[in-house]
């Protein structure tokens, strides 16, 4: 099989391309930029492109497949080429459908936890040896890739994100994937630049319900009013199981999980995350793990990478860094640090990096998002806010939407960064929470701060 991968160089791209070229498959690719670590990992396997840009003379109609990333654009010469030559065009959503069409079909959806929960059941299969294909949106230890496709396992996971497939196709992703099995973890309203409304965000997950195959399986949280109302509404013919968080004592700065076997320390904290866990505990168990063996397994679990992740530790402080960005997230993880280290200061820091965070109409949601912390601190680029071409966020329509007095905002990061390498942070739990990187920190700095 011959494929060419319009914008290769993407996180989920990238894996794509590394997963079909284990597979066997002739893998070629375009991107005008790549950046590590897809493109060292691409140059290690031999399909970085030769030059950077679009060229047309590279699709043929010798391609059985065309996989269009999110990053290119609707008028991309490769695209216009291959539609010229009525090449079969995938979106990137599509593409996993087709290669997993026979296998059962294991979908996580929600506005948050996807990442956490897929993990947590990769990390259950792969400690009990049992192979799965996967698509999961983060690195997790003990795996290559963030895809793998076979033609013999009978499941697939998939990591159900609700963003638009691609340029040419504005469906949400996990509206292609027709799952066997569906996880519902929470609704939140995100990707405000696609769903204008709350409303047209929920039906999403209405449409994604009505999805799943007839007789298949729906895990939900009931704890969570919309995703709730979205299972309990839906007329399709399946089996629902909902879920709540599973009970868990803390001890002296460790996580005790209430097992039929008695209480079991694991790796991982907070109410969200052990709320993750019970939705990936009926996941296995509806993939023939029972239960005895997922408690096995989950407790060795450590995380996915930049979900509440560990950065550096000492008998007096410690360090951790994590994707959240939108309002739910950052309220969730704050108060999982605080609870996990009550006797600690909490210092939370808080990137606003994506277009919903930037938008000064969305900026309300954040209210009460970083009450959780001691001290509160908001980063943001005003030259990001250009970038992405949103009306000017201002420092007081930042101080008015979190209703904290004592907020302290940086919009330079040097400013930010010697805020951050000043402050006395014995007897502290410091939280970095950011889809970027704070105008330019770099992460192996702050481990000098925790020594």
């Amino acid at each position: 099989m011959r494929t060419h991968f319009i914008a290769i160089g993407g996180a989920a791209m990238h894996n794509l391309a590394l997963a079909l070229h284990q597979k066997g498959a002739q893998v070629t690719g375009s991107d005008d930029a790549i950046f590590e670590p897809s493109l060292s990992r691409l140059q290690q396997k031999g399909l970085l492109p030769e030059a950077m840009g679009w060229f047309p003379e590279k699709i043929t109609s010798d391609i059985d497949a065309v996989i269009l990333g999110m990053h290119a654009k609707a008028d991309n010469p490769e695209l216009l080429r291959a539609q010229a030559l009525g090449l079969k065009i995938y979106s990137y959503p599509e593409f996993l459908y087709e290669q997993s069409k026979h296998k059962t079909r294991v979908v996580i959806g929600g506005s948050h936890g996807k990442t956490t929960i897929t993990s947590m059941i990769l990390h259950v299969m792969h400690f009990h040896n049992i192979q799965v294909d996967y698509m999961v949106g983060a690195q997790l230890e003990g795996f290559d890739t963030m895809v793998h496709l076979t033609e013999t396992n009978d499941f697939i996971v998939l990591e159900g994100d609700e963003y638009l497939s691609s340029p040419i196709d504005r469906r949400p992703k996990f509206h292609l994937y027709q799952p066997n099995i569906a996880l519902l973890s929470g609704i939140a309203w995100d990707h405000i630049n696609v769903f204008p409304t709350f409303e047209n965000y929920v039906h999403q997950f209405e449409l994604f319900v009505d999805q799943i195959t007839q007789g298949g399986i729906l895990i939900y949280n009931e704890e969570d009013a919309h995703v709730k109302q979205v299972a309990e509404g839906t007329q399709n013919t399946i089996r629902k199981i909902p879920y709540q968080t599973t009970s868990y004592t803390v001890k002296n700065g460790k996580t005790l999980l209430d097992t039929p076997e008695g209480p079991m320390p694991i790796e991982v904290f907070g109410a969200h995350n052990l709320n993750n866990l019970a939705g990936a505990k009926w996941v296995c168990q509806c993939m023939g793990v029972d239960e005895a063996d997922f408690y096995e397994a989950i407790a060795t679990f450590k995380g996915a990478s930049k979900r509440l992740e560990k950065i550096a530790e000492s008998t007096t402080k410690v360090a951790y860094k994590d994707f959240a960005h939108s309002p739910s997230k950052v309220a969730a993880t704050t108060k999982a640090v605080k609870n996990q280290y009550p006797d600690r200061k909490l210092v939370a820091c808080l990137e606003l990096h994506t277009y919903s965070s930037l938008n000064a109409a969305f900026l309300k949601e954040y209210e009460g998002a970083l009450d959780a912390a001691d001290v509160a601190v908001v980063f943001y680029s005003p030259d990001a806010v250009k970038i992405k071409q949103l009306e000017e966020v201002t420092y007081e329509q930042i101080a008015q939407s979190f209703k904290r007095n004592d907020l302290i905002i940086y919009t330079n990061p040097e400013e930010f960064k010697a805020f951050l390498f000043h402050y006395n942070l014995e007897h502290t739990a410091l939280l970095l929470m950011s889809s970027g990187n704070y105008g330019g920190l770099h992460f192996d700095e702050v481990k000098g701060l925790i020594a």
